[in-house]
């Protein structure tokens, strides 16, 4: 069972989560913009770093919805 103490630990931890993926997408975003092609090696690394943000953010923010859901 979720408790308010664990609900604000989840909700710190979605934000931590987006603001790394936001980090991870301007990166990605500045590679597209300024390097591109000439550093097309340096597209996969980054947009698989960019995924792998995004997917522990969506991981974060649906544990947090199901502890919320628990406690309504």
């Amino acid at each position: 069972m979720s408790t308010v103490e664990d609900l604000k630990q989840l909700e710190k931890e979605v934000k931590k989560t987006k603001r790394l993926a936001n980090e991870q997408a301007s990166v990605l975003h500045d590679l597209i913009e300024d390097k591109l092609p000439e550093a097309y090696l340096e597209l996969m690394p980054i947009a698989q770093a960019t995924y792998e943000a995004c997917e522990a953010w969506a991981a974060a923010n649906k544990k947090l919805q199901a502890a919320q859901a628990a406690l309504a």
